[in-house]
């Protein structure tokens, strides 16, 4: 059962490659037991993530007109805003017309309570208690310490989806977000009975999800594209952060 949705298309971009992602990264591999210091939503992108939000721009830029988005949301976190930046830059220089852009806290990265920025190998060595509950119960539903659940993003996604098709029905929109976003995102698209998204592939940095509408709805055309990248990201996959 899907969901009435009258944007003409939709585009979710997850943001480049950031600081956290490569710090994460690097804790899976050595069992750092630190989280990574700062702010979540402060964390910036690395040389690689502005890079690749570059050739996010380019793909832009090279879609014919009237067939590309018309309107941007963008998720208030640093490393959104900086993608959509570089890639509304990168577009500029192609020629691409400039384009509305609306900050939405909605589309904000799952929050993580008292494990923000803490990369598994700290929460195993500082709480493991939290950490077996969480493979207990799954990351879908896991929700830390004062943070939310990925079911709880998908609630605060699907209503700024249905807000949004009330404001801007038949327009083309792009979303630069999240990874926990995009699968939210899917999730309520998928429609009533649909099964929670815990083994979907990845959400790669800097790639692209398209949803083509008909006036009424919203279907799916493609999953985590990472065409426009060359060579490919090497973040893909890489921890949420």
């Amino acid at each position: 059962m899907v969901p009435p949705c009258p944007l003409r298309a939709l585009w979710a971009v997850r943001h480049g490659q950031s600081v956290a992602n490569v710090a994460f990264a690097a804790a899976a591999e050595s069992g750092a037991p630190d989280p990574v210091p700062g702010r979540d939503r402060d964390i910036p992108l690395t040389a690689e993530g502005l890079a690749q939000a570059g050739a996010l721009g380019a793909r832009l830029a090279d879609q014919a007109p009237g067939t590309g988005p018309d309107l941007v949301i963008c998720s208030p976190y640093t490393r959104a805003r900086q993608t959509w930046q570089a890639m509304a830059d990168s577009a500029a220089k192609r020629g691409a017309a400039p384009l509305d852009m609306l900050i939405e806290e909605r589309l904000r990265d799952r929050e993580t309570g008292v494990f923000e920025l803490h990369p598994p190998s700290a929460v195993r060595a500082r709480a493991p208690h939290e950490a077996a509950r969480r493979a207990l119960l799954g990351d879908w539903w896991y929700r830390p310490p004062g943070g939310e659940s990925f079911a709880d993003v998908a609630l605060r996604v699907g209503q700024f989806l249905t807000d949004l098709g009330r404001a801007a029905p038949g327009r083309r929109v792009l979303v630069v977000a999240h990874d926990g976003v995009v699968l939210a995102l899917r999730h309520v698209l998928t429609g009533i009975g649909a099964t929670a998204p815990e083994h979907l592939p990845p959400v790669p940095n800097a790639s692209v999800s398209h949803w083509r509408g008909d006036g009424q709805t919203l279907r799916l055309t493609s999953w985590g594209d990472t065409a426009h990248l060359d060579p490919p990201g090497t973040a893909e996959g890489t921890p949420s952060a």
